[in-house]
């Protein structure tokens, strides 16, 4: 699975869809409710479900990275899978602070 900038990738067990922001820095597989995604526009495999341990939602419109291998998605379509890569879940990237203003 070869992760570039501003690719598209989707579940194979659900709705989630997201863009590659960051690629990572080594090869790894990105994963969606405990099955691994597919390049948008590609079939997924015909019967893989959602396994339960991952089926903790994605929201739409947030980032989540990978610090360990410095993947960086945004989610354009949420579910009920959770992202992870090899297994790991991907933490919610948390906002910027703003400068303070006197």
């Amino acid at each position: 699975m070869e992760l570039k900038a501003g690719s598209r990738w989707r579940s194979a067990v659900d709705e989630v869809e997201v863009v590659v922001v960051r690629p990572p820095a080594q090869p790894v597989q990105l994963e969606c409710g405990g099955a691994a995604m597919v390049p948008q526009g590609d079939e997924p495999p015909a019967g893989v479900t959602i396994a339960a341990d991952w089926s903790g939602g994605t929201a739409l419109g947030k980032r989540f990275v990978h610090e360990a291998s410095n993947l960086e998605v945004l989610a354009v379509k949420g579910g009920t899978g959770t992202l992870a890569v090899g297994g790991e879940a991907l933490e919610l990237k948390g906002a910027k602070p703003l400068p303070a203003s006197d």
